[in-house]
């Protein structure tokens, strides 16, 4: 089945138009019309080659969401015209333990991921979201009840949203806590709204004083400037949980000395160069500790997308024309987009 898509046949190339086949639908698949990706900082990483072993033709996109277009028959959870989503997993072993505990994410033998990952299907390799259209694995497609006004604006839910959610979920924010989120960008503004809606007292952490405005509409109770280093002092030892979204390099001191004793900072963000080497007597003298999470298993998306819909909560985007997607990488590495791109991927057919 041939689909309309947009990809880069090498790193140093731009996106362009191009044909890709997708397979018929088998006994337990889904085909998904696309209406709208978003585009995360690790499609430019990937589709760029600045991340190592990228397959070509690529077709980035993970942050998928539309409507179902036709089911195998042994599907019974969809129906044709279901509003779906479709994460950062197209598939795993579906054995190991992490899978048996429905944290696919961390499959043992390793997960299919949407684009960039080796199968049997032609070109070799998965291609993602940047389509019309998608074939997944019913396990792998999560029900989507937001309204239909909201669609575009739930597509980052599906990486930045479980991302955010899985670990501050985790780490058990909510009333009473007190949640730090570093950084307010892509990840970090929906760390700071999830966190906010789960009851815990969520103070944003910027480098930028022109976004403590932003910040707190998002739903932050406080903002830190990490640059003041009195606003930092001010939070000395006193936070339960801190989410660090930061993907740069950057000394994990500044934070770690502002967890309470038990605190725990989670990283979510991967950077080209390892962070300096922490203080361990930070660490020890207060019993605290540095971790990390990697977005979420199946049934936890699920309930990000349920707990998100009941309570109207959708990223802040800027829709583009899939054209516009060379433009958007640009901007996105400037930080020039409040918070997230979205593709509108009925441009495909202009």
């Amino acid at each position: 089945m041939t689909t309309k898509a947009y990809g880069a046949y090498a790193g140093d190339k731009p996106l362009e138009a191009m044909n890709i086949v997708r397979r018929q639908p088998g006994a337990h698949d889904v085909q998904i019309d696309i209406a709208f990706c978003g585009v995360c900082h690790s499609d430019l990483h990937q589709v760029r080659g600045e991340w190592p072993g990228t397959m070509y033709p690529c077709v980035p996109g993970h942050e998928i969401v539309g409507h179902v277009s036709a089911v195998g028959s042994a599907v019974t959870k969809f129906k044709r015209g279901d509003t779906v989503g479709v994460g950062c997993l197209v598939n795993s072993c579906q054995h190991c333990s992490a899978c048996a505990d429905g944290l696919e994410q961390y499959c043992e033998n390793g997960f299919t991921a949407t684009y960039n990952s080796v199968i049997a299907d032609a070109p070799g390799h998965t291609l993602g979201g940047y389509a019309q259209r998608i074939v997944v694995d019913d396990k792998f497609v999560l029900k989507v009840t937001h309204a239909a006004d909201q669609l575009a604006a739930v597509a980052p839910l599906l990486c930045a949203g479980i991302t955010t959610y899985s670990p501050l979920r985790h780490w058990q924010a909510g009333p009473g806590k007190k949640v730090g989120i570093v950084g307010i960008g892509g990840l970090g503004h929906m760390g700071v709204k999830l966190s906010h809606a789960m009851g815990a007292h969520t103070v944003a952490f910027t480098t930028s004083a022109n976004k403590r405005q932003d910040a707190l509409d998002l739903g932050a109770d406080e903002v830190a400037v990490s640059r003041n280093a009195d606003e930092m002092a001010k939070h000395a030892g006193s936070f339960d949980f801190i989410l660090n979204t930061v993907a740069a390099s950057h000394d994990l001191n500044a934070y770690t000395n502002l967890l309470h004793r038990n605190g725990t900072m989670c990283l979510v963000g991967v950077p080209a160069h390892d962070h300096p080497s922490p203080s361990v007597a930070v660490l020890i003298f207060g019993r605290r500790s540095i971790a990390g999470s990697l977005i979420g298993g199946l049934s936890e998306t699920q309930e990000m997308l349920d707990f998100c819909a009941e309570r109207g909560i959708v990223a802040d985007i800027e829709m583009i024309a899939i054209q516009k997607i060379d433009e958007a990488y640009g901007r996105m590495q400037k930080s020039d987009v409040k918070y997230r791109f979205v593709i509108d991927n009925a441009s495909l057919g202009v």
